[in-house]
């Protein structure tokens, strides 16, 4: 089993490869192009600003591999964010795997109890297989983040925060998750097993 997580100028990408180490997996972290593509699983995750990380993708190519790819891919966060087709932070067009928008939280008038970022624990709702096999309605996954996906066709999990918003998403081959599976504890080791067993 070879997976490759994809290395760019993104943070948070060493801790997913020592979630995967914990769970008896290697992980190679590595930006080449052909490497990635021979792989049979492929992370995309991320923590960042997604305009500069656009450019960036753009910029080596990477954008191009990663439209490319037929094996199993997972997004994480900002991950899942340059998957979909625009985002409203910088302004950015993105990858276009899904044909959402990404938009910026925005605090209710009379807010008393929000904050953004939305950090920290939330449940998640209906959640569909086969990437949540074997996980709970109404459990418990980490989040850091200022910008959401709205629930659409390619939603596979729901969260709320101010608004309903997409958790997770998945399209053909691409599956992507808007909270950290690799800090959401025995429900993401759960997560990421399912990823890899994926066919």
């Amino acid at each position: 089993m070879k997976i490759v997580i994809i290395k760019y100028n993104a943070g948070n990408i060493r801790s997913v490869s020592n979630a995967l180490n914990r769970l008896g997996y290697q992980a190679l972290i590595t930006d080449d192009k052909e490497i990635i593509q021979s792989a049979d699983k492929v992370i995309f995750p991320g923590v960042g600003e997604a305009s500069s990380t656009m450019k960036y993708l753009k910029e080596t190519g990477l954008d191009k591999v990663i439209l490319s790819l037929t094996q199993p891919v997972l997004g994480i966060c900002l991950g899942m964010q340059l998957m979909c087709k625009y985002s409203e932070e910088g302004d950015t067009q993105c990858l276009g795997i899904f044909d959402v928008p990404v938009k910026r939280f925005i605090l209710p008038a009379d807010n008393i109890e929000f904050k953004i970022p939305h950090m920290g624990w939330n449940t998640i709702s209906d959640v569909k297989e086969p990437l949540f096999d074997e996980t709970h309605h109404n459990s418990h996954v980490y989040f850091v983040h200022s910008y959401y996906v709205p629930v659409n066709e390619y939603t596979i999990a729901t969260t709320e925060y101010i608004v309903p918003f997409s958790a997770a998403l998945r399209k053909d081959n691409f599956f992507a998750t808007q909270f950290h599976p690799e800090k959401s504890g025995n429900f993401g080791e759960i997560l990421l097993k399912n990823f890899i067993a994926l066919g």
